[in-house]
């Protein structure tokens, strides 16, 4: 059996993280859409990552102060 770390096991954990990255897409103003989004450039889906990874860094420094 494989495993993958790019699985997520609670199914609340996954619909919070899809609605992070609708969320992180329309802030760079990339259209995205459930389900297949293969039509995406490379640079457009970089953008949406970037951006998730951004707001997660925002998140974790503010949770220091």
């Amino acid at each position: 059996m494989t495993s993958s770390s790019n699985n997520i096991m609670n199914p609340n954990a996954r619909d919070a993280m899809d609605k992070f990255k609708m969320e992180a897409a329309a802030e760079v103003g990339v259209n995205l859409k459930q389900g297949y989004n293969g039509d995406l450039t490379s640079r457009q889906a970089g953008s949406v990552g970037g951006q998730m990874v951004k707001k997660m860094i925002q998140a974790y420094e503010n949770g220091m102060k």
